[in-house]
């Protein structure tokens, strides 16, 4: 992603992070290929090495059409369906674009490298697909393939971007002590909301909310560690281009919440805000769980963080920040308002608070 990053400045990171996989995906579908050909060694041998060749482009080329409408549109469509319905719907779209990757082929194949005409190459498509044995088996390699890829890219999902490679690495198996930013972000007003919604309706509203404030964090590089509810704890790295980026993430989650004004009054007669804690110090990580593993992240920094989270509604203030975390932070006067020394519940000493006026 960082390469991306340094040939395409301007991109947001979700949309480097669409492209990153759009790429992984035509790249692992174009050597699956290249080496099914060349176990099963089934193209014409004449100008055979110029056959693969040309066959793996075309594959290459359509694999980037196809995964950009799995990773883009058909998610994009897909986002409210459960995942088997999901993966289903998407793999019969993907073996219909699969099919006609390979009449393109055939097509190309009979044109340039055999010199028929393009006629031809339907009736050779016509005589491959019309052996049903033949049929199955293509359908089943294709098939099996999609899932896999939809799977993989489930499974780095779930983990946020990242976690998933790190924890097949193995990075964290022993525990590391970093310096991180933490933020421990939920959604004000909760209570009342969900009293007068009801519980289904309640869920859909924090989900839209979640997905909503989860794509502003995920485009300033935040790492969501989980959600609790209505509640978001989500990291950064330590650097003091990551503090930024953190508060970026703040002011972004907030205009894509008020991008979907209108929607959430005409759906749930609410508009959601959320309230923020946030402190910088040392954490540490390590995989826990037997049979469902995951990473963790403890520490005092962790129970401040949600302390000064929990101080809002005190304070009467939505974002609340340490002095750690200003200290490092690219704010002017007018975006801080000291709170003064305020005691945390469960602390035994008392910490500098800050209000952001962001």
């Amino acid at each position: 992603m960082s390469k991306l990053k340094n040939v395409f400045p301007n991109i947001t990171s979700v949309r480097r992070y669409r492209i990153n996989t759009i790429l992984y995906i035509a790249v692992l579908w174009t050597l699956v290929d290249t080496i099914v050909i060349l176990v099963f060694n089934n193209l014409p041998t004449h100008n055979k090495f110029g056959s693969i060749v040309l066959r793996e482009v075309i594959v290459f080329i359509a694999s980037i059409g196809m995964s950009y409408l799995l990773v883009v549109e058909l998610r994009r469509l897909f986002r409210d369906f459960n995942l088997l319905t999901a993966l289903f719907i998407k793999s019969l779209v993907l073996l219909l674009a699969a099919f006609l990757m390979n009449l393109l082929l055939y097509a190309i194949n009979s044109v340039s490298i055999a010199g028929l005409p393009i006629s031809s190459s339907f009736h050779h498509f016509y005589d491959e697909y019309s052996d049903i044995h033949k049929l199955v088996q293509k359908i089943l390699y294709w098939l099996i393939l999609f899932l896999i890829t939809q799977l993989l890219i489930e499974l780095n999902e779930k983990y946020s971007p990242g976690v998933f490679i790190d924890i097949l690495l193995g990075k964290y198996v022993e525990p590391k002590i970093e310096t991180r930013i933490v933020m421990f972000m939920d959604l004000k007003d909760s209570t009342p909301i969900a009293e007068q919604l009801g519980s289904q309706r309640y869920f859909r509203f924090i989900r839209e909310f979640i997905y909503q404030v989860s794509n502003a964090l995920i485009e300033y590089n935040g790492r969501i560690y989980q959600y609790v509810g209505d509640e978001i704890v989500v990291s950064w790295l330590y650097s003091r281009d990551n503090v930024s980026k953190s508060i970026k993430a703040l002011i972004q989650a907030r205009r894509n919440l008020n991008r979907q004004h209108a929607e959430f009054k005409r759906l749930y007669g609410f508009i959601p805000e959320f309230r923020v804690g946030a402190h910088i110090g040392i954490v540490t990580v390590g995989e826990i769980g037997v049979i469902k593993k995951d990473l963790a992240m403890s520490g005092d920094t962790m129970n401040t963080a949600a302390r000064i989270r929990s101080l809002s509604t005190e304070v009467n203030q939505k974002y609340i920040a340490s002095k750690d975390f200003v200290q490092r932070a690219d704010l002017n006067e007018s975006q801080v308002e000291n709170l003064g020394m305020i005691e945390l519940k469960g602390k035994a000493h008392e910490i500098e608070l800050y209000a952001l006026k962001i």
